[in-house]
């Protein structure tokens, strides 16, 4: 039920502008790589083709999602580095299932660290939106797309982000916003909240308490 009125499939986009883009990036291309100067170097793949290599995978990672996240390059495109084989796959071909999932930040330079980058602001806009619906009555729907953050807004911002289940293997996501923010209070040190055993609270089920080996959360489900 979930997946049929959340997924998406994508419709696939053009390759070029992501290998040119990687290669201006200093990304080695295939043919003139030499496994020898370089045995440690991670293989980037695109649609299944390998077509170079790159000497520090974690900064090109970085870069290729904050572009993805900031609407540059497509939404629909999947990133995910193999770190164990030093391979970084990159999908824009059409046909993958991918569901959408609320983005935690994990840049350390942000003030908002561990947090997901869906604010109470962002869902006050949202809301504000929706009780403004009756007064765009007679617009076109260019002038309402224009005028109207929405979903769109969401995934243009990188709060939300879609991933298919090759990248989900590779991203640590948190049930829910309640369960980022116990984590993150036991990350801290804090006592981990009291439950009660007594009255009532005796038929609720009891939620496990989060992992303290988890380094970091990257998604949180919707």
């Amino acid at each position: 039920k979930n997946l049929s009125l959340m997924c998406y499939v994508s419709v696939g986009s053009d390759a070029s502008p992501i290998i040119d883009f990687m290669t201006q990036r200093n990304m080695q291309l295939l043919e003139e790589y030499d496994q020898n100067q370089n045995p440690d170097a991670t293989k980037v793949f695109v649609n299944g083709v390998w077509v170079g290599v790159h000497s520090n995978a974690q900064q090109l990672v970085t870069v290729v999602q904050e572009l993805r996240r900031n609407g540059t390059l497509s939404y629909e495109m999947s990133l995910i580095r193999d770190i164990r084989d030093r391979e970084f796959k990159i999908f824009t071909d059409a046909g993958r299932v991918m569901r959408p999932l609320f983005v935690v930040e994990n840049d350390i330079r942000k003030p908002n660290r561990n947090h997901l980058i869906f604010t109470k602001e962002i869902s006050n806009k949202l809301k504000q939106e929706q009780q403004e619906t009756s007064t765009r009555q007679g617009w076109s729907q260019d002038e309402v797309e224009s005028a109207t953050y929405g979903w769109r807004g969401l995934i243009q911002d990188g709060v939300v982000e879609y991933l298919d289940a090759e990248e989900e293997e590779t991203a640590m996501i948190t049930f829910s916003p309640e369960d980022l923010e116990e984590w993150r209070e036991m990350k801290l040190g804090l006592p981990a909240a009291e439950r009660s055993t007594e009255g009532e609270h005796r038929l609720q089920r009891l939620k496990p308490l989060p992992d303290p080996r988890i380094h970091a959360y990257t998604h949180c489900e919707i």
